[in-house]
């Protein structure tokens, strides 16, 4: 790939409600899943030590916790002093909530509020949104339209948002993973050609009709989907670049749906090389300019050897891998335009990296 080339990222919408509530929604009115989120210690640290921390922004305010899940920011909102809390959960899980919620014997404190927050009527204003909302790689089923709605509509002025700020990350990477992929690819179509003869030589039909858009199945499946995996720094063979900037207390729906950036990334490896790029986002506590955070926390999914994420990292691997076979980097500099755009349909299974 040389300079000037592209590099398209491509990220799905926030979710469009009106397409299938419970394709998006019902995943998470399992316990094995809040489990999951509740075992992720990277996430759980982050949360408890902005929110104690920072009692000022808690004690006697009343606080939206949009998407409260298993209730857990809810609760830890009542234990800092929050006078109210609102625990917005759009699924059946709100049940369970209400029982940890008096478990807890906060539920003088927190009212669960079944309902999706576009549709939930509040009698209050409130003072802060808290909202563990991101998704893989940030925006991918993410809650963050939710968010944007509820900040518009019930926070007053000049108040704070949990989390306040966040970036999207990509850096060059080498994995192995990419040579498995073109494996698996290839394999999937050495089957086929068994196949095919076997229909002609046993049954006398045809099927190399079949062969093309067989290949641009299994190309899309193997080749042109994005990777879920925890990479670790070793792994990392060169500069990051943060590709978007995220202010949660000002951000638009079409800001995110539409963005162009141009960035360098510098290999910093002597005869290495290139084969995915890592996508990976963090997360600020950091309250607002007119009352900030005592005490800033970051919630971080970078690569790491011991602090690991439920959200890993996403990869995207280069198709034509035989062209990186020979190349030597060293000290180069990649100029690539990153062309992020939310999809109509959020259901779309697209890859949200691809190059062209």
């Amino acid at each position: 790939m040389a300079n000037g080339d592209q590099f398209i990222a491509r990220l799905p919408a926030p979710l469009d409600k009106d397409v299938d509530f419970t394709k998006y929604f019902c995943t998470y009115a399992f316990l094995h899943n809040q489990k999951v989120v509740l075992s992720d210690s990277v996430r759980m640290k982050a949360y408890y030590y902005a929110v104690f921390e920072n009692p000022n922004h808690f004690r006697d305010k009343v606080v939206l916790d949009v998407g409260t899940g298993s209730g857990i920011l809810a609760i830890w909102c009542a234990q800092a002093g929050a006078k109210k809390v609102y625990a917005i959960e759009a699924m059946k899980m709100s049940e369970r909530v209400r029982d940890v919620v008096k478990a807890n014997n906060v539920d003088d404190v927190v009212e669960v509020i079944e309902g999706s927050m576009e549709d939930v009527l509040l009698p209050e204003k409130v003072d802060v949104i808290i909202s563990e909302w991101m998704g893989y790689f940030l925006l991918y089923e993410s809650m963050f339209d939710s968010v944007i709605f509820a900040r518009d509509r019930w926070l007053k002025p000049d108040v704070v948002m949990y989390p306040s700020h966040a970036r999207m990350w990509i850096g060059p990477i080498r994995s192995g993973l990419s040579k498995q992929q073109w494996n698996e690819f290839e394999n999937a179509m050495s089957h086929w050609h068994d196949f095919a003869n076997e229909m002609k030589s046993q049954y006398g039909v045809d099927m190399n009709v079949l062969l093309k858009p067989y290949r641009e199945e299994n190309e899309r499946y193997h080749l042109k989907k994005s990777l879920w995996s925890n990479i670790v720094p070793s792994q990392v063979i060169g500069t990051s670049a943060v590709i978007k900037e995220i202010d949660c207390l000002t951000a638009t729906l079409d800001e995110i749906r539409e963005h162009h950036v141009k960035f360098s990334l510098r290999i910093n490896l002597d005869r290495t090389r290139l084969s995915e790029f890592a996508g990976w986002f963090d997360v600020h506590f950091r309250g607002s300019t007119q009352n900030p955070a005592k005490n800033e926390v970051e919630l971080t999914t970078t690569p790491s050897e011991d602090n690991r994420t439920h959200w890993a990292n996403r990869l995207v691997t280069f198709l034509n891998l035989n062209s990186f076979d020979s190349m030597m980097l060293l000290d180069w500099i990649m100029e690539v335009n990153v062309f992020t755009k939310i999809l109509c349909n959020p259901y779309e299974p697209v890859c949200p990296f691809s190059l062209c």
